[in-house]
Parts: C-alpha cells; sequence; structure tokens
C-alpha cells in the first residue's frame, strides 16, 4: 500500500523508510504544537541528563575520534581510493573546498564569529583568570578554535569517510545503514538497516533545522539593526519561509549547477568580510594576532581534548562544549554523505588531510580576525559588545553591533545578512539532497523529491523555533542535544567497520601491496 503511494506521487524511493520518517516528523511537529509545554519539559529533562551523565563521554570519544582518522590517514590504507584504484576526483581543490565548507560550518562562522569569542572573554570558561584581560582574551580564542577546529571538522570527516569508502569501493547504497554492512551483510537491507536510515533522516532534519533557526534569529536581528524589522516569532516565520523557498529552488536545480555555485559565490563573499575587516581594522595587530593565536590553539588543543571542568562542575562544558559535539553530530550524516558525495577518488590520505588540515586553517584566521577585532573594541573602541552579547544576551546581533564600528556599516551589514542567507541556503538544500539519498539510496531522484525535504526542512524548523514556549535558542539547543546520541553511538561502529573491511579487503587481496604502502 505504502509502495503504492510512493510511486502514485511519483517518488522513486524506499517505501518503509520514507512513510515511517515523514509519520514522525508529523507526530514530532503536531506534538509540538498541540503539547507544547510537555514537549518542552520531555525535550529538556533528557537533554539536561545527557549533559550531566554522559558529557564526559561526548569529550572522549570526539577526541577518540580524531586520533582515529590521524591514525588511518597516515597507515598502510592512506593511499586506498574512495573507488577504484584509477578513478579521479570529480571536482577540482577549490571548487571541493567550497562546497564542503559551505556545507559544513560556513553558517556557524558567520552566527559565532564574534560571540563566541566576546562571550569566552567576559566569561572564561575555566574562571581561573580576570574578565576581559590579556589571560581571558587567550583563553577565549583558545576553546573558540577548539569548537570550531579540527574536532568539528572530524566529527564530519570520519561519516564522510566511511560513506565514501562503502559507496564507492563497495558500491553499496547512500545510506548510513550502509556502514553497517561489515557486521550485518546483506541485513542492512532488512529491518535494522532500515531503522537506522529512519534515525539517521529525523537526526538530519533536526539538525539541519536547528541551523536554519539560529540563521533566521540572526537575519532577524541584523533587519533589525539596518531597518528596525520587529524581532518576534512571526517575522521570524516570514524569513523561515523565504530561505526555505531559495533552499528549494536552489535544490531543484542540482548539484552541478544551484548548490556548486551557490557555495562558490558565498565563499568569495565570506572571504571578502574577512579581508574587509582586516583591512579596516587593526591590521599589524591582527596580522600578529593570527600567528600566535595559531600557536595558543596548538599548545592548549591537548589539554582541552580532555578537559572535563571535573574540578569547577559549573556546567560550563554541558552548555557549550556537548551543546556542540551533539549538535555538530546530528548534522554528521548529512554532510559526512554530502562531502562523499563530492570526493569520490581522493585517497583516504587525502581526503582526511584536506577535510581536516584546510578548514581548521580557514577558521583559525577567522576566528582570529573577528575574535581579536572584537577584543579591540572592548579595550580601546569604546567597548559595546560585551553589554550586547553576553549582558543582553544578544547572541544573533552579535555581528551586526561588531560591524557598527567599523566603515560602510548599512552595506556591509547588508552584505552581512545576505552572506548569512545563502550559507543557510546552501546547507539547507544540501541537507534536502542528502536526506532524499538516504530515502532513496541514490544520488539520482526525482525532483519532487528533493523539493518535498527542503520543504518539511522549513516547517520543522519553523515549528522548533516558533511553537516552543521556553525560547527559541534554548528550543534548539534542547532538541539537537537528544537528537545528537544516537549518532554519537554510531560513529564507534564506522570506526570498527572501516578498519574490519579494510582488513578483509587486504587479507583477500582486494587492496594490492602497493596500494597500502
Amino acid at each position: 500500500m505504502i509502495d503504492k503511494l510512493t510511486k502514485r506521487m511519483g517518488f522513486r524511493t524506499d517505501p518503509v523508510i520514507f512513510a515511517v520518517s515523514v509519520i514522525l516528523v508529523i507526530a514530532f511537529v503536531a506534538s509540538a504544537i498541540l503539547f507544547t509545554e510537555a514537549v518542552d519539559t520531555g525535550f529538556g529533562a533528557v537533554s539536561t541528563w545527557i549533559m550531566d551523565k554522559l558529557g564526559w563521554l561526548y569529550i572522549l570519544g570526539v577526541t577518540t575520534f580524531l586520533g582515529f582518522l590521524i591514525w588511518i590517514a597516515l597507515s598502510r590504507y592512506g593511499s586506498v581510493r574512495l573507488g577504484p584504484p584509477n578513478s579521479e576526483p570529480e571536482y577540482g581543490g577549490l571548487v571541493w573546498f567550497c562546497m564542503l565548507f559551505a556545507a559544513g560550518i560556513g553558517s556557524i562562522l558567520m552566527f559565532w564569529g564574534v560571540a563566541e569569542p566576546i562571550s569566552h572573554f567576559a566569561d572564561p570558561p575555566k574562571q581561573d583568570v580576570p574578565p576581559e584581560s590579556a589571560a581571558a582574551a587567550e583563553q577565549a580564542m583558545a576553546f573558540t578554535l577548539y569548537h570550531f577546529g579540527l574536532h568539528t571538522w572530524t566529527i564530519f570527516c570520519l561519516p564522510a569517510l566511511a560513506f565514501g569508502y562503502f559507496v564507492y569501493r563497495k558500491g553499496l547504497p547512500f545510506r548510513v545503514s550502509s556502514v553497517f554492512h561489515p557486521f550485518l551483510g546483506d541485513g542492512i537491507h532488512g529491518p535494522i538497516g532500515r531503522a537506522v536510515d529512519i534515525v539517521a533522516v529525523l537526526g538530519t532534519l533536526f539538525g539541519v533545522s536547528v541551523t536554519i533557526g539560529l540563521g533566521t534569529m540572526q537575519i532577524n536581528s541584523g533587519l533589525n539593526e539596518l531597518f528596525g524589522v520587529p524581532e518576534t516569532r512571526l517575522t521570524q516565520l516570514i524569513l523561515i519561509t523565504v530561505v526555505t523557498a531559495v533552499a528549494v529552488t536552489s535544490v531543484a536545480t542540482g548539484l552541478d549547477i544551484g548548490i556548486k555555485w551557490l557555495s562558490s559565490i558565498n565563499i568569495v563573499m565570506a572571504v571578502s568580510l574577512l579581508v574587509f575587516v582586516f583591512v579596516t581594522g587593526s591590521t599589524v595587530y591582527l596580522a600578529r594576532g593570527i600567528i600566535e593565536t595559531t600557536g595558543i590553539y596548538l599548545d592548549s588543543l591537548v589539554s582541552l581534548a580532555f578537559w572535563n571542568d571535573t574540578f569547577n562542575d559549573s556546567g560550563w562544558q554541558g552548555s557549550w562544549t556537548v551543546f556542540y559535539w551533539a549538535w555538530t553530530i546530528t548534522w554528521s550524516p548529512f554532510v559526512g554523505i554530502f562531502i562523499a558525495r563530492i570526493s569520490r577518488g581522493r585517497t583516504i590520505r587525502e581526503f582526511v588531510i584536506g577535510a581536516l588540515a584546510v578548514p581548521t586553517g580557514f577558521s583559525i584566521i577567522w576566528f582570529s580576525v573577528f575574535g581579536l577585532s572584537s577584543f579591540d573594541i572592548e579595550w580601546n573602541q569604546g567597548g559595546g559588545l560585551v553589554e550586547r552579547v553576553v549582558v543582553e544576551e544578544d547572541v544573533p546581533g552579535a555581528l551586526f553591533a561588531f560591524l557598527t564600528h567599523y566603515p560602510l556599516t548599512t552595506l556591509v551589514s547588508a552584505v552581512s545578512i545576505l552572506i548569512v542567507v545563502i550559507f543557510f541556503t546552501t546547507s539547507s538544500d544540501s541537507a534536502s539532497l542528502v536526506v532524499d539519498m538516504l530515502c532513496s539510496g541514490s544520488p539520482v531522484s526525482p525532483t519532487r523529491q528533493r523539493v518535498f525535504w527542503g520543504v518539511t526542512e522549513g516547517v520543522v524548523a519553523a515549528t522548533v523555533l516558533t511553537a516552543s514556549g521556553v525560547g527559541g535558542l534554548d528550543a534548539l539547543q534542547q532538541t539537537i542535544i537528544v537528537f545528537g546520541l544516537p549518532f554519537f553511538v554510531i560513529a564507534f561502529i564506522m570506526m570498527a567497520g572501516l578498519v574490519r573491511s579494510l582488513k578483509q579487503e587486504a587479507a583477500a587481496g582486494v587492496i594490492k601491496i602497493r596500494d597500502v604502502q
């Protein structure tokens, strides 16, 4: 019956994965609207339990993932290609970088570029240095880059590597269940495999919906700063509708037109904004600061990678680091499959180095320029950012408050709003493409399927942001912490499955000795 219905709709998809996913999404939306308080209470209780009881496991786990990626890139398996031995990369290095960056954390750089460094500057995470001091500035940059450097890209890179290997080397479908093949065999096409893919669909939808919600709040704040547009739930609902419409239009044009060109254009615009702040700000101070911040990050990386706030037990880590890891992990199936989709033909070593080192290097430069400039504003230009971001808790408005200290404020702020819109659009349309692949198992499917999922993402984002009774940002955080847990567990299975399958290939002679030297 379900199969007949999906065919009548013109869809080519797994009817069970598609139907169950849609039913569960509808159930969540209806429950959030009809039983708002109960849903808020439930998600709040579960997210609090996860942060209190499992926060240490997230910290250890993500650091373990990073160690695994470094090991496999340097191992004898580093020369194995994600595809046949003679395959070549489909996209050049620059285009590949633009696409993975726009689908990854490009949107988050705009949201947190000013807000996170200035938050830690005013309220140091370890509480062992005076607020707004030079020592607080160093600690702020260390933690910010810990959150947006190697560890974040590790969470994307691990599933991307697993998907790329099992899809292009083993010929398995574009589904999360494919990474279970070393353990389940053809059972990935049965009930267990379908259950995994349904969870992946739901996690992707909610992860991207959180991002759309955050982006909507930032766009709203920028429009309020420029034109006095009120920051209300109604305004945000209208903005979600507009962003969703743009994303649906983009995803309908396909990967090589809409997503590819939007990603390339947007990274150029983002770099232009970065250069503008660097040139019109305290240029020499920033040039020195980028180098010093790199050293601060590398020097503190090991200690922060294992830091659990054990002695102070302030609860800070749960609301920052654990939230970030849980949020990023919900993105991991979508970003991982998307990156795998554009990475066919690269070797494991080339893939890991490219997907970790290049984005991390860009993040260091980005946060150094915006973070150090924020400190300079507080120390030498009259301040105001701490008051706006920390005291008034206007995190979405941080970037626009920051830009008032630069020339051409109105023009640059308007361009920044456009950058945010495009970043969130590329995230949404990339997610629509991936959710469709999770359901169909193929990178090629009817346009109406991708459009359907694009609209669904907008509906979920609107529901989470506007129907919640606990406030937009709190509701988004609670939702994402809960949905991140299953994918965190799956990541461990990915590592084991990769190693097992590579060893089996080597033992069977499928991987030649020269391929793994």
